[in-house]
């Protein structure tokens, strides 16, 4: 129980990291942290530890009583988020390109997009940050196995590695919890969307 993950939010309430419930005890006894429940209300160290257990609430032992276990808390002074590398992944190439198609400059719903080489891996086209774009169903068609030149058809946007920051990083490997949840709306799909693409 010591080792499992706690969501960690800085004062702003994102999230910024997962540590585990020995670390997240350490932060709120210390006074830098404070406990989250899932009405956003945030409790202190002796607060919370004065809180009634509910019947199958995730608990710890302490010398003189049982104690919950936090599985959300707050960063009191840390309001920065920490920087991270930007996954090479669907959601993420979706979000540089604005879910709009890159050829006819049309946006459409992630369910009429997909992915394209810019340069055909046919043609020796590696899959990168600089050579994927989102095309419409259509463009993608009629561009086919050509260069966009060969295809007579032009970039809205020359593609690029984004220069923005995810909030969070959750692995697949990471179990997210239920608690997690209300911070963490952007993980819609986790599986498909985040899984990172391989990079040739």
């Amino acid at each position: 129980m010591v080792h499992s993950a706690v969501l960690v939010l800085n004062k702003s309430f994102l999230p910024v990291q997962i540590t585990t419930v020995r670390r997240a005890f350490c932060l709120l006894y210390a006074g830098m942290a404070k406990a989250v429940n899932s009405q956003y209300e945030t409790f202190d160290f002796e607060s919370w530890r004065q809180l009634r257990l509910q019947v199958n609430e995730e608990r710890i032992g302490l010398v003189d009583r049982m104690i919950k276990v936090p599985r959300v808390i707050l960063l009191i002074a840390y309001d920065r988020v920490p920087k991270r590398r930007i996954r090479f992944s669907r959601h993420n190439i979706f979000a540089r390109d604005k879910n709009t198609c890159q050829y006819c400059g049309k946006k459409f719903p992630t369910t009429d997009l997909n992915l394209d080489h810019v340069v055909p891996r046919s043609q020796g086209g590696i899959t990168t940050w600089e050579n994927v774009v989102c095309s419409c169903h259509r463009c993608n068609r009629m561009k086919g196995g050509k260069t966009p030149e060969q295809a007579g058809m032009y970039l809205v946007t020359p593609p690029r590695r984004p220069s923005w920051t995810p909030p969070l990083n959750v692995s697949l490997k990471d179990v997210i919890r239920k608690e997690w949840v209300p911070f963490l709306d952007f993980l819609v799909d986790v599986s498909y969307w985040n899984t990172e693409l391989l990079e040739e």
